[in-house]
């Protein structure tokens, strides 16, 4: 028989309903696969892991090819027979009729699969069947096809399994989650076709047909909102594919092929030309954002697919226009290793508050490989659909966004997963105004001591004034009390609604029993006059402080709440160290440095928890680094960074000492914030930092890692500092010490020094 009458007889077949084909798709997809090829007109439909079995004609499997949003492969049933070793798999593909499928221009490579005793290699398979067929042309004395390992026109799939092998052509040519409209993707990108049935599971469709709006708060690539605009739109997914498996095939019916496609060109233009619902992406990391309208435009979708940068702590349902139903759906990042883990429930928590704050009576969807964090989003799914993302079992989490969806966040202990919004300070809850006489304490109250009420009465001044100040300002977290009345020697700061008060060493010849006296008419009064509880209030001893003294532990509770300070949040600890991982006095600093770095790379040295840097992200800073030693506030950082939603990938942490980075760097910053402890003599560096005694050497290494028309920020807390004379002949140097004393501070001017430092004209 000739090669035409092979071909013939073979699309005969098809044409009959005759062939037999096999889908593959990720595990999980089955039942949503047989559900579509159903309805693309396959027949005799049969389940099994990973695919659906099913027979039908050519044009049946054209069309699966081309409109099939959850199929890896189409592979078209050629035999089956058993095989017992690598003779007996030779024999048998040898026998198979390869002129049906295979012309002599024809470059083809096998894709083989399975082990057996006999067969333990998957490389050696696969050379056994190319042999095979290359020997069957031979031995017809015609012309041998070429294999081809890249580019190959056709691939033939051998699968071994049970003592047999089950032998296909790849008819789609390659996996069809490739949709030809991604080239540019993030770090962990979701494929198309997992894209596509979340967006099933979640009823996308029946969502846009009610009228409702598409939102992905962390789009990524934006693979979820492009498979969600193509479905509502009627968009064929392998519209833009340019290599089709049946094209090299001689029994590929060219006439029928076009005719399909083109009613499939016809539906995309119609549906890209009707008005389609709103479909909308967010993402904090701009250079993803960037990738996704490069996506967006390559698919044709740029009307109807906005994308934006904008980090989950500002996410807001759209106000343009009224839209009451919709889905969120994400996926975020599920965090391997353990630290990114841990900073990653501050994530979900904030998700999972943001999704119920902003949009109530919506669908709500999350895809996580991680249970824990799942959880830790706060929201009580009602329906969980196990899936794979690769390798990776995960999941589905469906929710209804109201109220009684929420549960109490698996964050850790003592984590506020709804903080107070940016600008709205919270109120001190029962809060006695007290009149000029005195602090009022609520009827029955144990009577406050004289000295209790005049500590009390000055408290509850400064909080009216600074209340008004602080809500004006946008900031919740501030100083409060700084030893006003010398006899009452604390520093009382304000977290939100959680008071952290620091006890002052009691000078030489103040006899222990009258500070004893004192702390007790300062926790006395500080409940009655604030009304924050004394559960809320935490109390430590401040010290002189050497070294890395202020930085070592002093509790391990690990209890960490979520403040606001401007535009960011950011956690704070208020019992396992003397500070709290907000150095309040430094926040114009932070402030000055966010309104000069958008667009430009920032170095933070010293970064302790990076709260600047993460003030610099919310700017828009092209790209930030923060070096510090303590790999303890570094995973600090990065649980700052989570909590506002910035990816590490353009913002990078490094655990090392400062001044030997300095000397290894070779790249340059516009913006950088060096701001070292007085005193260091911590095991992981070589030798001690004075910052007296150091710090001109430190500024010129730091000077060189500085761009020509950049500025530095050198901030250092020793009281009695003294900037070295030498340092203006190589810098200009300008003293913003008071610029940078806020108004919850102004009663100590010397808490730190500050400078603004540049290149010599």
């Amino acid at each position: 028989m000739s090669e035409n009458q092979c071909s013939a007889t073979r699309r005969d077949a098809c044409r009959k309903n005759a062939c037999r084909w096999f889908a593959t798709c990720p595990k999980g997809l089955e039942s949503l696969l047989y559900s579509e090829l159903a309805s693309l007109g396959a027949e005799d439909l049969r389940e099994t892991v990973a695919g659906c079995y099913f027979s039908g004609s050519m044009a049946v499997a054209y069309r699966a090819c081309l409109c099939s949003r959850l199929a890896n492969r189409i592979l078209l049933f050629v035999a089956e027979f058993p095989v017992s070793d690598s003779a007996s798999l030779h024999a048998g593909m040898l026998a198979l009729p390869w002129t049906d499928y295979l012309r002599a221009t024809t470059r083809f490579v096998v894709d083989f699969s399975g082990e057996s005793r006999e067969i333990r290699n998957t490389r050696y398979g696969a050379q056994v069947c190319k042999d095979a067929i290359v020997d069957y042309f031979q031995q017809a004395g015609l012309e041998r096809p070429e294999v081809a390992l890249r580019e190959a026109d056709l691939r033939i799939n051998v699968r071994l399994r049970k003592g047999g092998v089950a032998v296909s052509v790849d008819f789609s040519g390659g996996s069809l989650h490739q949709r030809g409209y991604r080239q540019e993707a993030g770090q962990a990108p979701l494929k198309e076709n997992l894209a596509a049935a979340l967006l099933l599971r979640a009823d996308w469709p029946g969502i846009a047909a009610r009228g409702g709006a598409l939102i992905d708060p962390m789009c990524g690539s934006g693979t979820l909102l492009l498979e969600g605009a193509m479905m509502v739109a009627d968009i064929a997914p392998g519209l833009a594919r340019e290599h089709w498996g049946f094209e090299a095939l001689p029994f590929h019916n060219v006439q029928q092929w076009r005719a399909i496609r083109a009613d499939a060109e016809a539906r995309a233009q119609r549906g890209r030309n009707r008005e389609l619902p709103e479909i909308r992406g967010y993402d904090a990391d701009r250079r993803v954002v960037g990738k996704a309208q490069a996506n967006i435009e390559r698919a044709g979708l740029a009307a109807a697919v906005r994308v934006s940068c904008k980090s989950l702590a500002n996410l807001r349902k759209p106000t343009h226009r009224v839209i009451e139903k919709g889905l969120v759906i994400v996926n975020p990042p599920y965090g391997e290793r353990l630290g990114e883990r841990s900073s990653l429930r501050y994530l979900y928590a904030e998700l999972g508050a943001a999704l119920v704050r902003e949009f109530p009576g919506w669908r709500g969807a999350i895809f996580t490989s991680d249970r824990e964090l799942g959880l830790a989003t706060g929201l009580r799914s009602y329906k969980r659909y196990a899936l794979f993302n690769g390798p990776l079992a995960s999941s589905l989490l469906l929710f209804e966004l109201d109220e009684s969806s929420m549960r109490a966040p698996r964050t850790p202990a003592g984590s506020s997963a709804e903080p107070a919004a940016a600008g709205s300070p919270v109120a001190f809850t029962g809060a006695a105004v007290a009149p000029e006489g005195g602090a009022v304490a609520p009827a029955g109250a144990e009577e406050l001591s004289a000295g209790a009420k005049m500590f009390g009465n000055r408290v509850q001044k400064n909080l009216r004034k600074l209340e008004r100040w602080a809500r004006k300002s946008g900031i919740s977290c501030y100083r409060l009390y700084d030893a006003d009345m010398p006899e009452y020697a604390v520093a009382i700061d304000r977290y939100d609604n959680l008071l952290h008060v620091s006890e002052y060493r009691a000078p030489r010849g103040v006899k222990e029993e009258d500070a004893a006296r004192r702390l007790a008419e300062v926790k006395q009064a500080l409940p009655r006059v604030t009304g924050v509880p004394e559960s809320n209030i935490y109390y430590k001893q401040r010290q002189r402080q050497r070294g890395s003294q202020q930085y070592q532990r002093q509790d391990r509770r690990e209890e960490l709440h979520t403040v606001r300070e401007g535009a960011v949040k950011l956690l704070v600890n208020l019992t396992d160290f003397l500070d709290t991982g907000l150095f309040l006095d430094h926040r114009l600093l932070r402030f000055r440095i966010a309104a000069e770095v958008s667009n430009k790379h920032f170095l933070n040295l010293f970064c302790y928890t990076a709260t600047a840097t993460v003030h610099a992200i919310a700017a828009g800073a092209a790209a930030t680094t923060s070096v510090d030693m303590s790999a303890t506030y570094l995973d600090w950082a990065r649980q700052n960074l989570a909590v506002n939603d910035f990816s590490e990938s353009c913002n990078e942490l490094v655990q090392a000492d400062c001044m030997d980075w300095l000397a290894r760097n070779e790249r340059h910053y516009d913006v950088i914030l060096l701001d070292p402890p007085s005193f260091s003599n911590s095991k992981r560096m070589r030798g001690t930092l004075d910052v007296q005694r150091d710090h001109v050497a430190l500024l010129r290494a730091t000077m060189a890692c500085l761009r020509d028309d950049g500025v530095l920020y050198f901030s250092n807390n020793l009281r009695r500092f003294k900037l070295d004379a030498t340092v203006e002949s190589f810098c200009r140097v300008e003293d913003i010490s008071a610029r940078t004393i806020d108004q919850d501070f102004q009663r100590r001017q010397n808490i730190h020094h500050c400078w603004c430092l540049r290149h010599p004209d």
